[in-house]
């Protein structure tokens, strides 16, 4: 008997399918060592020394381990292909002996993949154990320490993470910047024009100038000055434009799609992700690499051909350079494990998302859409007065990638057509009043973006950072964007004020750029963690003998206390969300339940 241990049930039910009746799989149900909950669990004088524990509420799953282990001639270790799975597959081995203990790897579970994957077993690669177990350490020193520290400063109950806390930062600068913005008024006037046909076209230059139109009284004039002008052509200009089809999903650019069409939250996506892959009809969801293999691209070019037409196939296959700036590992982009399989059984929310994973797989290997655009340059003469107008349009000519990509906008404008020098006749102009805009709040989608390009969290971290930060009440999240709370902005403050290094954007990218040299076994994780808590815990020590107290903002609702009669009734943030209590606490132990009345009659 051969045995493979992998995580979840599903994905063992997966295997089975295809696996004969000489292999028996096992599922850990997730981590089975971890660091302990009730102390730091890492020995700063010792090298920092993890003192990882058996996982108490998975001692069943250990035991049949352990007992499956000692029947099979042969066992393979079939955790997921990243530095997590490593970790898992590293306290695997331990726990049941090295003698017949081997990796596998694959990254979509199908017949041949997973064969492929017994023919070429590997050992741990410990590079990647040692990336993953930097990260749990860094985490849990940054955790543990800074957590009691809130509680002593800032108020009871309140922790704090190196990521998640420059993920609350993000948000918090954001909101800053949106209340200090100061909206300018400005002014567009669009004329409406015919000569056969009607068009349309928008005010662009004033005797080759750009108008300042800040206030009516300018704008009046130029629309009285336009109403009374002359028009004709001055110039037609015709090009083809073509567009690229954007390149396979990423963890981030899926989740970030599933936000804009379906308003999912990250935590939704990778989950109905995690089981399409467990389910082996997709590839493994947390990557970071647009990379596709040789096998993938021959499916997608024959399917392309065979269903639309040669017109559709460009000559050679298309690749992508990853952007991110530390792709992790050889991972592939997230594509379908069959092209064939249009998802037709599945139903719901994983539908959905693999029908929005093959299409955009399909289309990154089609040809680009080409579109006639066409712009129409109007002039108005008045009196010594020129000015100049423009109309743009564009027509699809060829739709390419676009027959198979949803929610993505041909953006058709079309114009009639015009001679130039031929006369038009105004029909109406139309001024709109108009204010600048505040950078806009943060929601998941863009939250994700800012991370990735900062070079801050992995595929695997942004669903559980942004999961964490509402469910610390550090933001709130309503119609899908996220606002600070009273206690994320105090927190932030007080976090960046006493360790700005440690929470410096800047600093978490280079610490995540290290973690990654130390999974290509080009650094010591311990020299890593170690050139991080020297100074860390200096001013930790310090911070924790001098600073002050900090005073959380609260919010009043215009009551007196019922109870004291003397305060005024006040909304607080604790562990479980927002309440009611009196301003004078701890004085008055006044509190009530805090209801946010939204005026709907219930449907």
């Amino acid at each position: 008997m051969k045995l493979i241990i992998v995580e979840s049930p599903t994905k063992a039910k997966t295997l089975a399918r295809f696996l004969g009746d000489g292999y028996v799989i096992e599922a850990t149900m997730g981590h089975i060592k971890d660091l302990p909950k009730s102390k730091l669990g890492v020995d700063v004088e010792n090298n920092f020394l993890p003192d990882f524990e058996l996982v108490e509420k998975r001692s069943k799953e250990i035991a049949v381990l352990k007992r499956q282990a000692q029947k099979a001639k042969e066992i393979f270790i079939a955790s997921d292909p990243d530095r997590e799975g490593e970790a898992i597959a590293f306290h695997v081995k331990e726990i049941i002996g090295d003698g017949k203990t081997k990796r596998i790897v694959f990254h979509e579970i199908t017949k041949e993949a997973v064969e492929t994957a017994i023919a070429n077993p590997r050992d741990i690669d410990k590079a990647l154990v040692d990336a993953q177990i930097a990260r749990r350490v860094l985490d849990r020193l940054v955790g543990y320490n800074l957590s009691p520290l809130l509680w002593r400063k800032v108020r009871r109950g309140l922790s704090a993470g190196r990521v998640q806390t420059v993920a609350v930062r993000l948000i918090v600068e954001r909101e800053r910047e949106i209340q200090k913005f100061k909206s300018i008024e400005y002014w567009e006037i669009i004329v409406d024009l015919k000569n056969k046909h009607s068009f349309s076209a928008q005010l662009l230059k004033l005797n080759g100038k750009t108008p300042i139109l800040d206030q009516k009284e300018k704008t009046d004039v130029v629309v009285k000055e336009l109403k009374e002008a002359d028009y004709k052509i001055s110039k037609v200009t015709k090009k083809e434009t073509v567009k690229t089809p954007p390149p396979p999903f990423t963890t981030s650019t899926m989740t970030q799609n599933t936000t804009h069409l379906f308003g999912w939250s990250a935590k939704r996506t990778m989950m109905v992700a995690q089981r399409l892959y467990e389910e082996g009809l997709i590839t493994y969801h947390r990557t970071d690499s647009v990379h596709l293999s040789e096998t993938a691209l021959g499916q997608a070019r024959s399917y392309i051909e065979k269903t639309f037409g040669k017109a559709y196939l460009p000559d050679t296959p298309r690749f992508y350079k990853t952007k991110s700036k530390n792709a992790q590992e050889a991972h592939e982009a997230i594509r379908p494990t069959q092209i064939n399989n249009l998802g037709g059984e599945l139903i719901s929310e994983q539908k959905k998302l693999y029908q929005l994973i093959w299409n955009r797989f399909l289309a990154c290997q089609m040809t680009q859409a080409v579109f006639d655009s066409t712009a129409i340059d109007v002039v108005a003469e008045y009196r010594k007065n020129l000015y100049l107008l423009r109309a743009s349009g564009q027509i699809i000519k060829f739709d390419g990638y676009k027959k198979v990509l949803p929610g993505s906008s041909n953006g058709e404008i079309t114009l009639p057509p015009v001679e130039e020098n031929e006369n038009l006749t105004l029909v109406k102009v139309n001024p709109s009043q108009k204010f600048t805009l505040p950078p806009p709040k943060f929601n998941e989608a863009s939250l994700i973006k800012t991370l990735e390009k900062l070079g801050i969290g992995r595929p695997s971290t942004y669903a559980p950072i942004i999961t964490t930060i509402q469910i610390r009440s550090y933001v709130e999240k309503d119609e899908g964007k996220f606002t600070p709370t009273t206690v994320g902005n105090a927190v932030t403050d007080f976090l960046v004020k006493y360790f700005p290094d440690t929470f410096e954007y800047s600093f978490t990218a280079d610490m995540e750029a290290d973690l990654d040299l130390v999974a290509e076994n080009k650094k010591d994780w311990t020299k890593i963690v170690k050139q991080f808590w020297t100074p860390f815990d200096k001013i930790l020590k310090d911070v924790t003998k001098n600073a002050k107290r900090v005073k959380i903002e609260v919010e009043k609702i215009g009551k007196k206390c019922p109870e004291c009669k003397e305060g005024e009734l006040v909304i607080r943030v604790g562990r479980f969300g927002k309440f009611i209590s009196c301003s004078r606490f701890p004085e008055c132990k006044f509190t009530d339940k805090y209801q946010d009345r939204i005026n709907v009659k219930c449907p």
